[in-house]
């Protein structure tokens, strides 16, 4: 197995524990890999610490919030440059999550201003920046996560990213609150190449959400499906438990449980691997 969303400490946000826990973790349960993820931080180098220390695949990447200016060309060149994997577009800094009310940094921290980011077409003055970091994205042939944009923003996202060159373009979980995309909306954008991914935080905290639901935007990704924990907190189990336990849901839902088993394995292993 390999999952590809996970969080750990340190962190904004509590987490189930330390990088090292979480890697060492993921390796008594016998999974390849896994990669680390941060709303607020680069985790590049983190995962080459993990990979090193583990002896298993840990990839890294960035994510577009607000301690990088929003979509900043300059820090994804970094990231990349440093052997990031995946750079997430606005996550926790999105206008998407702004508006839904879910939790961003300056929650926490006061102080802070509440911008937030969008792209075209909810705001056609960011194409400049977003074409760079899709050049270096192709350059690098890294992932393009969508992270938390609009519907809008992912369908002129995965065309512009095909216009580039990008190979690698996964949706974040796409039928989750943000950007809360049916399944017929799924289905057009893996058409297009991309893949969908649902995660078991969907199934353990999403108001609204429930396994038939998750069944059914499963099923409208089709062979580009991708299961994840996005765990990590003190309220989920430890993460490589909920990546499971959502396969064995979705089973229960009657979905193959060999392309379910496939969808957290190697089609992630081979979306992520240089």
């Amino acid at each position: 197995m390999f999952d590809t969303h996970v969080h750990a400490a340190p962190d904004v946000l509590d987490r189930i524990g330390d990088d090292a826990a979480v890697a060492r973790s993921y390796a008594t349960a016998d999974f390849e890999g896994f990669v680390l993820k941060g709303h607020y931080e680069s985790t590049v180098g983190r995962a080459h610490a993990a990979a090193d220390r583990f002896g298993m695949a840990v990839y890294g990447g960035l994510a577009l919030n607000q301690h990088t200016g929003g979509v900043n060309p300059s820090a994804v060149a970094a990231a990349l440059g440093g052997g990031g994997r995946v750079i997430w577009m606005p996550t926790a800094d999105a206008h998407t999550q702004q508006a839904a009310g879910l939790p961003r940094l300056c929650d926490h921290e006061p102080i802070l201003p509440r911008h937030s980011y969008a792209i075209p077409p909810v705001d056609p003055s960011r194409e400049p920046e977003v074409d760079a970091v899709l050049r270096l994205i192709a350059d690098h042939d890294a992932v393009l996560a969508t992270g938390h944009l609009s519907g809008d923003e992912c369908g002129w996202l995965v065309e512009r990213a095909r216009r580039f060159g990008v190979r690698r373009v996964l949706l974040t979980h796409p039928s989750y609150t943000v950007p809360g995309l049916a399944p017929e909306d799924v289905r057009s954008l893996v058409e297009t190449g991309a893949y969908a991914e649902i995660t078991a935080y969907q199934l353990l905290h999403q108001p609204g959400s429930n396994p038939a639901l998750l069944a059914r935007a499963a099923e409208a990704a089709g062979e580009r499906l991708v299961l994840s924990s996005d765990a990590g907190q003190p309220t989920s189990p430890a993460p490589a438990d909920a990546l499971l336990r959502l396969i064995d849901i979705l089973a229960a839902e009657g979905l193959d449980r060999s392309r379910l088993e496939a969808a957290a394995s190697h089609i992630p292993r081979q979306l992520f691997t240089p």
